[in-house]
């Protein structure tokens, strides 16, 4: 089984408004809105590839009722803990001339509370799929990814990390399957600016090093480079297509990367359809649909 992990998890209330102007009253042509967070981003297009998986998290208020209605729409196992204090948030993106957003707080998410995540935890079995991303709130402990994985060290589980700086760095000697910075987190990391895609390698073996079985650096329009725990070293160009809509598609790249390494067993079978997945969603409004990812992968695979 595949479970994910969302700590903030939102409503995203996607607005266009042409000629947006601060100060004034605005207008809006298009309103979406889509459950938020980074872990839930990863579920919802790992069901669109076919892998049932379970969103762990947590919920409070109105809010985080449709939240978790939306994810259930969505055909996913929302095994969400409710919280007494205050709502899940509502990020608002909106889109005019320039794009701008307004993140809300979430909800006061208590010991107790944490305590029933980890009865939750609980469930995972030698061989299942752990899945952790995003940030973290003020609200819990910042050890918090190392702590998990320190809990489930005695079992064999590949775990996932996408996380920046020190929430990264700080798992590593637990030895993740997969951790995802992209070049810039990379860059922060070591204190280093990138301007070519092969560049990023030797700092990516030093994250091996420090313990990652497998680094996967996303890149944007630059491509994406894997340092495989074979050995390998696997370097892409970016998909050509039109980006719409950049939101997601690093967890989409996560989510692709597990869907072919679930399917194949192979890490560069795994990079490859990563790849395709996530600029299937950056390529599209909402996220990456199987038939999409396979349409990019047919002539992506050729090309290679």
């Amino acid at each position: 089984m595949i479970y994910t992990v969302t700590f903030n998890p939102s409503l995203d209330y996607i607005v266009n408004v042409p000629g947006f102007t601060c100060g004034r009253v605005n207008r809006t042509r298009e309103e979406k809105i889509f459950p938020g967070g980074k872990g839930i981003n990863v579920s919802m297009v790992l069901k669109n590839l076919g892998y049932e998986n379970t969103a762990l998290g947590f919920y409070a208020g109105f809010t985080g009722n449709e939240l978790k209605r939306l994810v259930e729409e969505k055909g996913i196992c929302a095994d969400f803990i409710p919280v007494a204090e205050g709502m899940s948030r509502i990020n608002v993106k909106i889109r005019g001339d320039e794009e701008s957003e307004i993140n809300g707080q979430g909800p006061a998410i208590l010991n107790d509370d944490i305590e029933k995540l980890y009865e939750k935890l609980e469930k995972l079995r030698d061989g299942d799929i752990l899945v952790m991303a995003g940030s973290i709130p003020d609200v819990m402990p910042q050890t918090i990814y190392m702590d998990i994985m320190k809990y489930l060290a005695d079992r064999n589980l590949k775990i996932v990390v996408d996380a920046t700086k020190d929430l990264l760095v700080n798992v590593l000697q637990y030895h993740p399957f997969l951790i995802k910075p992209n070049n810039h987190e990379l860059g922060e990391i070591f204190g280093v600016t990138f301007k070519e895609r092969s560049e990023v390698i030797p700092y990516a073996k030093k994250l091996q090093k420090m313990g990652a079985k497998n680094v996967l650096i996303s890149m944007a329009g630059d491509g994406a480079v894997l340092v495989a725990e074979d050995g390998n070293v696997y370097e892409s160009e970016a998909p050509k297509g039109k980006v719409v809509n950049s939101v997601g598609a690093g967890d989409s790249m996560v989510a692709g990367f597990l869907a072919g390494y679930l399917q194949s067993g192979s890490y560069q079978d795994a990079f490859h359809m990563g790849v395709c997945t996530g600029s299937a969603s950056a390529f599209s409004e909402e996220l990456a649909t199987k038939a999409e990812v396979e349409q990019l992968l047919k002539s992506f695979v050729q090309k290679a």
